[in-house]
């Protein structure tokens, strides 16, 4: 298995961990946890595939993908009660997905197309909307909305791998430094609110506001 598989099925399982732990957070029964858990892993792999029209979705060709999710899923169902903070530990699962699908993304875009840019947008899709799908469907609150970095850190990650392999490092050194960047940047996130400046100025009306 190579670095890139490895980190494509890392990223699978944890993206289903955190799928299903909000599905326990919801008390879901075993079929929601298994859906959340599937959705989740597999879905930005797939927006991905599908933009980049190379063919059928990576989990239709390698069903494997969905047997990791189904088991991660049946895992965290009889697991979760043992855990003392199940949304902390969502983020941080979600930190360790979004890193290795920030490189597994930018690898298939690069791939692809040979284009940088699309490598790293790729990498950025990828490593977000199984994140962002997972919340929606589960109605918590959108990783996106949360105050500190998230997109950025995944852009890091895909940029530093993008940049590697363009200069020539080995397929390893590329990757690792790539899933190190962007663990590093939504790690000091979590742990010591890290977060860009946002707009202040003048804040949004309600809607009622401007009827």
């Amino acid at each position: 298995m190579t670095i890139l598989e490895l980190l494509d099925y890392a990223g699978v399982a944890v993206f289903a961990a955190t799928g299903a732990l909000s599905a326990s957070r919801k008390q879901l029964d075993v079929i929601g946890f298994l859906f959340l858990a599937a959705a989740t892993g597999v879905g930005g792999g797939t927006f991905r595939d599908v933009i980049l029209d190379t063919g059928p979705v990576f989990w239709v060709v390698k069903p494997a993908y969905l047997i990791v999710c189904v088991c991660v899923g049946l895992v965290v169902f009889f697991t979760a009660h043992l855990f003392e903070s199940r949304y902390r530990l969502l983020l941080w699962f979600d930190a360790i997905g979004m890193a290795a699908y920030s490189v597994m993304g930018a690898a298939k875009g690069l791939a692809a197309t040979g284009s940088p840019t699309v490598a790293i947008t790729t990498g950025v899709m990828t490593a977000s909307i199984g994140g962002i799908l997972r919340d929606v469907l589960a109605g918590e609150p959108s990783v996106l909305l949360r105050p500190e970095i998230y997109v950025t850190a995944a852009l890091i990650g895909a940029a530093v791998y993008t940049t590697a392999i363009m200069v020539g490092a080995p397929l390893a050194v590329a990757s690792g430094a790539g899933f190190l960047a962007a663990f590093f940047v939504r790690g000091g996130a979590l742990r010591f609110g890290w977060r860009i400046t946002v707009y202040k100025p003048r804040p949004g009306r309600h809607p009622d506001d401007v009827m």
